[in-house]
């Protein structure tokens, strides 16, 4: 039987800390969710690969290396409110429960948020709420948020999101088209919102968050 408990300390090791993110509390989440409880039985061996693993068609777990750089890029206080956007099967909003107040993960597909509630209620996660509803346009049932996470690639960050930030609040998404995408962060200082890149970054497409296409002559 797998040494589960040893591939999570291994990816900690070879992959989080390696990548530069130091962040005590980052480390020990991801050292203590178990992820290969979020993925389908058959993708169990390969749960700590570095990876991004699909878990339904088209829909993915963000490799280890990416995530924790995004989550450190967020840097979400043990205070903050986290809005989870594209939460799959529920490990992001698992480990980013660890580090902050609250987690609200979003999902639009029914499924899926069944499958994640139940994670969340199995793994007996206190702090996490999952909601149903467009991705594009966020939760304003639970906003302002300090931080939320989009968990995928977007070639556009919707402002629906990005007007349910708290003063002071993060957005963390790795934005762009194919082949040129960067993780950014998107800050709001006194309504007004500015952002940063933070580094490079190839994950999975999140469906729903295409640039517009104008008029073409």
């Amino acid at each position: 039987m797998p040494d589960y408990a040893e591939q999570r300390f291994n990816m900690v090791a070879s992959q989080v800390l390696a990548s530069g993110v130091t962040d005590e509390r980052i480390l020990a989440a991801m050292g203590k969710v178990q992820r290969e409880r979020f993925v389908p039985t058959a993708k169990r061996p390969v749960a700590y690969a570095e990876a991004a693993i699909e878990v339904v068609s088209r829909r993915y777990l963000m490799d280890p290396r990416n995530f924790a750089m995004m989550l450190d890029a967020a840097n979400i206080s043990p205070r903050d409110k986290i809005l989870d956007v594209g939460c799959a099967t529920g490990y992001s909003t698992a480990v980013i429960s660890e580090i902050g107040n609250k987690a609200v993960g979003l999902e639009q597909d029914a499924d899926l948020v069944r499958i994640s509630s139940e994670m969340m209620q199995a793994l007996d996660v206190k702090n996490a709420v999952i909601v149903q509803g467009s991705l594009g346009d966020g939760f304003r049932g639970e906003a302002p948020f300090n931080v939320i996470f989009i968990g995928g690639a977007v070639e556009v960050v919707p402002k629906a999101l990005l007007s349910q930030l708290a003063q002071g609040g993060r957005l963390v998404a790795v934005v762009g088209a194919e082949g040129r995408t960067k993780a950014t962060v998107y800050l709001n200082e006194n309504g007004r919102i500015g952002h940063r890149v933070a580094f490079d970054a190839s994950i999975p497409a999140l469906a729903g968050f295409r640039q517009s296409v104008g008029f073409v002559f």
